[in-house]
């Protein structure tokens, strides 16, 4: 995997080859953001949990994995285990086995693996072995894509900081006003108009080349 490869394809790219490897009916991929494990991928379509479920260290099985470092394999009646967390939009709470698996790089944990089905499954210790090497060797290519997705958000930010100072100056020039009352008139526009401080700020910026033009 390039390290130009935008994180989110990273992860379905996990999810594809994880599920070709081990017969599964599903398939959640979390990434470690902070104290909290995030759902970044899943195997089913779930537009309303992927990117806004988030468990902390500890919490559920996901969260006893990426806290003990250790895989988990649960051969049924998995929402049973006292570790188990309910989610209630999500119908693979309902499934009976559950195998769990830590993503780590350079022995730190970046997120959890996460197979399940809907029938009683075995799991074998060659999946189990199969799962955790998958785990090992894909953590550092998550953590790589992960640090330039920020990378990439930190200079978007550094854009908009950017593009925002030079719109407060030309209403400073213009309108004879402080740096405040710039900053404020920028954002009571951007509230009004329901559109973005930059997209307001590339305005003024656009506005002023063009009487300068």
């Amino acid at each position: 995997m390039a390290a130009s490869v935008p994180f989110h394809d990273v992860l379905a790219q996990v999810v594809e080859f994880v599920t070709s490897v081990v017969k599964c009916d599903s398939c959640f991929v979390y990434i470690l953001e902070g104290d909290e494990l995030v759902l970044r991928a899943s195997k089913n379509p779930h537009p309303e949990a992927v990117d806004r479920l988030k468990l902390k260290l500890g919490q559920g099985i996901t969260g006893w994995v990426a806290e003990h470092r250790q895989p988990v394999a649960v051969s049924q009646n998995a929402s049973r285990d006292p570790r188990f967390q309910f989610f209630n939009e999500l119908p693979e709470d309902r499934f009976e086995a559950f195998l769990s698996v830590p993503l780590l790089s350079r022995g730190r944990v970046v997120g959890v693996i996460n197979l399940q089905n809907v029938a009683r499954h075995s799991y074998s210790e060659r999946e189990i072995t199969l799962i955790s090497t998958v785990g090992f060797l894909v953590g550092a290519e998550i953590e790589m894509a992960r640090l330039e997705k920020e990378k990439s958000q930190l200079a978007d930010r550094l854009e908009v900081r950017k593009l925002v100072e030079r719109a407060k100056g030309i209403l400073q020039h213009d309108l004879k006003i402080s740096e405040q009352e710039a900053y404020l008139m920028l954002q009571r526009q951007s509230q009004h108009r329901r559109m973005s401080m930059k997209d307001i700020a590339q305005a003024v910026v656009l506005s002023y080349a063009v009487k300068q033009g």
